[in-house]
């Protein structure tokens, strides 16, 4: 059996074209464009890449975007300060601090400051502590899209064994909860846990997100699950590739993620839907 692949980009392209008609239909209502405001802090390479990707997401679907940049040596008061400027204007549905940060800033406090309501990335604990009570608003981008992408599958997802391995705030985490809410039965793995091989056996769903190239191997793999591949990772040959052997475990499992071309397309995706969200809101209150 050779696994079918779930391409990342293709569904973030019908998600896409999905937001594109609601702008448009909102617009032609008489409303306002969705308004999303990237900050970036310094000069991280990646970062800046990311920046870029997003912006040209918005362009495509008629968003409003800004990007504010500021120095890296920029103090956490004067980013704080920002923050607080965005949440009250009216034309901002949506902000989002690209990570990571200088040193001098606490990211946790940065995420806290951001209104509930304009936090895109769904990072605020007011978000996460929703989702976990069943009452989801503005949702974590990657779980988010991920679920996109397991209901690509087709999978009735009551009742499924996963496993997340990887016990991040961004995604490990609110991944445990999403899968909870489609009524899984979930396991949340990390470095203390214990005959992990034996635990991944046993999934019929499997998301990795820890960090380690090709970590994930073929004979892990319960044949026919699912295997969605979070991780990106540059080897010394300037090559990416994910937490996931892809070539053993495309023998096994029924659905794959490649990389790249999977969950990534998808995050920006997802943020897209979340600012298309936040304007609603705003527009209803």
């Amino acid at each position: 059996m050779t696994a079918q692949i779930l391409d990342g980009k293709a569904i973030a392209a019908d998600v896409r074209e999905q937001v594109r008609i609601q702008v448009e239909q909102r617009v032609r209502s008489g409303q306002r464009p969705p308004g999303l405001v990237v900050i970036l802090v310094g000069e991280n390479p990646a970062s800046q890449v990311y920046v870029r990707n997003k912006q040209a997401a918005c362009e495509k679907v008629g968003f409003h975007s800004e990007l504010k940049r500021l120095p890296a040596s920029t103090r956490q008061e004067e980013l704080l300060a920002l923050i607080d400027e965005l949440n009250a204007r009216e034309d901002v549905d949506g902000i989002l601090v690209q990570l990571p940060l200088p040193e001098q800033i606490d990211e946790n406090l940065v995420t806290e400051r951001i209104s509930p309501t304009k936090d895109v990335d769904g990072f605020h604990p007011y978000n996460i502590g929703r989702l976990a009570l069943r009452m989801p608003l503005l949702r974590p981008c990657t779980p988010k899209g991920v679920m996109t992408m397991l209901d690509r599958t087709g999978m009735d997802l009551a009742g499924r064994d996963a496993i997340v391995i990887g016990q991040s705030n961004i995604v490990g985490r609110p991944m445990f909860l999403e899968l909870l809410a489609a009524r899984c039965t979930p396991t949340v793995c990390h470095s203390r846990t214990r005959d992990l091989p034996d635990k991944v056996r046993r999934a019929d769903i499997v998301v990795a997100a820890v960090g380690v190239p090709k970590f994930v191997q073929g004979d892990w793999i319960k044949p026919g699950a699912v295997v969605i591949d979070v991780g990106i990772n540059r080897l010394e040959d300037g090559s990416l590739c994910g937490d996931v052997d892809y070539e053993a475990v495309k023998e096994v499992a029924a659905w794959i993620t490649p990389v790249p071309g999977g969950v990534g397309p998808m995050t920006v995706a997802t943020l897209l839907e979340n600012t298309l969200q936040a304007a609603e809101l705003h527009a209803r209150n």
